[in-house]
């Protein structure tokens, strides 16, 4: 396959030649950075390891030279760090046993650059040569910016597509702000119980993000099990470990769909329940 930055990288852990690690691809994850995939998209690797009838595809857009440092990596260049955090980033391929993990290695400011096409081109090419039928990406309300223009490149490449080569399902999951807010209607459950140990492993990946101030292993962790407990008030849970997602499909299937539009409507939704809840118990007057 042929990408535009020449700093782009193929990872096959298995070493099963390119083209047939991608056609075998089911589920996939497009995320900004390296990490992303392991911390949003868990279901997705869950759901394929171990199988040989589904396998999971990774591809992170930018080079992670802008990243957070201190302790052990506090004096490294952007250089000397964009190579560590693409180091981890395959590594947590291999122990995920991924069928392929694509590192584009563009700058952020590349990717949020709306006149550059490249990023959308790539991500069309691969998505061409995958067809996953399940795809997780950043979603519309996320915080961070870039991932925010990641989730757009992806979605107007997925959008170049043929109707028939779609994803049949398209989430948009959680990180730079949770999705507990959206209604318990609108949230898509992905459930993360499974393989607790594979999913220490997959985030202790990352040393140079945990070295370096930030300790997202612990904290993901967290924001699933909160998830699964304060879902349901009045029943015992059913699992140990949640993420939320919006399911984007809408936005897959119909291209007129505009994205503010959609996600908005989310918003609205929400203030329309507290609104509600709020009248339906609040009294007429101050008691004496």
């Amino acid at each position: 396959m042929k990408l535009h930055n020449r700093n782009a990288t193929i990872l096959v852990p298995d070493q099963t030649p390119e083209p047939k690690a991608l056609a075998r691809t089911t589920h996939m994850g497009i995320g900004a950075h390296q990490d992303d995939l392991e911390f949003f998209a868990y279901h997705g690797i869950e759901s394929c390891y171990g199988r040989s009838d589904r396998w999971f595809t990774g591809v992170t857009c930018t080079d992670g030279a802008g990243s957070a440092r201190v302790g052990p990596y506090k004096s490294f260049t952007n250089e000397e760090m964009a190579a560590i955090r693409v180091g981890e980033q395959d590594k947590a391929a291999v122990v995920g046993d991924y069928a392929a993990m694509i590192q584009l290695g563009y700058p952020s400011k590349a990717i949020k650059d709306a006149g550059d096409f490249s990023p959308v081109d790539d991500l069309e090419a691969i998505l061409t040569t995958a067809q996953p039928a399940v795809l997780y990406l950043h979603n519309p309300a996320d915080k961070h910016d870039t991932h925010i223009a990641v989730l757009l490149r992806a979605l107007t490449a997925v959008r170049r597509l043929p109707a028939s080569q779609r994803p049949k399902k398209t989430w948009g999951c959680e990180i730079w702000r949770s999705l507990d807010w959206l209604l318990d209607e609108d949230k898509g459950l992905l459930p993360t119980s499974n393989r607790p140990n594979l999913q220490a492993a997959l985030n202790g990946v990352f040393d140079s993000q945990i070295m370096g101030g930030k300790r997202y292993d612990l904290a993901v962790m967290g924001r699933r099990l909160a998830n699964a407990t304060f879902f349901e008030s009045h029943a015992s849970d059913s699992e140990t470990g949640l993420t939320w997602a919006m399911d984007l499909s809408p936005l897959v299937d119909d291209e007129t769909i505009d994205i503010v539009d959609f996600t908005v409507s989310f918003v609205e939704r929400l203030k329309s329940d507290v609104a509600d809840r709020i009248s339906k118990f609040r009294q007429s007057s101050p008691a004496k």
